[in-house]
């Protein structure tokens, strides 16, 4: 075992176990390895890179060939219920319609014939007649 002498307070002199490094870091080595880690990961990106151009030009030929039906109904609606687009503007034509219905005159059934008067008729002809009352049990 090697002996460790230290100082003391009176000793200026040089330290015995005091000692530097005989070989330096290797600085070409280290730049070697990262230039080389870098053309690898470049050259493996590229690879990845083709071949998702490939994957992608694979499935488009394959999904116009595979689905022949899925072209033919490209436009077709889902069922109900869907999603609305426009919210407000589909509330602004259900209430147009509403007022449309309550305050006009209209065929509900013309064979039955049943009309749909305006509600403020409807009220008032409801007021001149009366409601309908039961029939009191005997």
């Amino acid at each position: 075992m090697a002996e460790v002498h230290l100082p003391h307070a009176g000793n200026h002199g040089e330290h015995q176990a005091v000692d530097h490094e005989h070989s330096d870091v290797n600085i070409r080595a280290i730049l070697s390895f990262g230039a080389v880690l870098v053309a690898v990961t470049l050259f493996v990106s590229f690879i990845v890179w083709l071949l998702f151009g490939y994957f992608e030009s694979r499935e488009n030929r394959q999904a116009a060939r595979e689905f022949p039906l899925a072209v033919e109904q490209e436009n077709r609606l889902p069922p109900e219920p869907r999603l609305q687009t426009n919210p407000r503007q589909d509330l602004r034509d259900l209430r147009t319609e509403e007022d449309q219905v309550l305050t006009t005159y209209g065929w509900i059934d013309r064979n039955a014939g049943i009309v749909h008067i305006p509600i403020d008729e409807a009220i008032k002809l409801t007021l001149q007649r009366g409601l309908p009352a039961r029939k009191e049990a005997k």
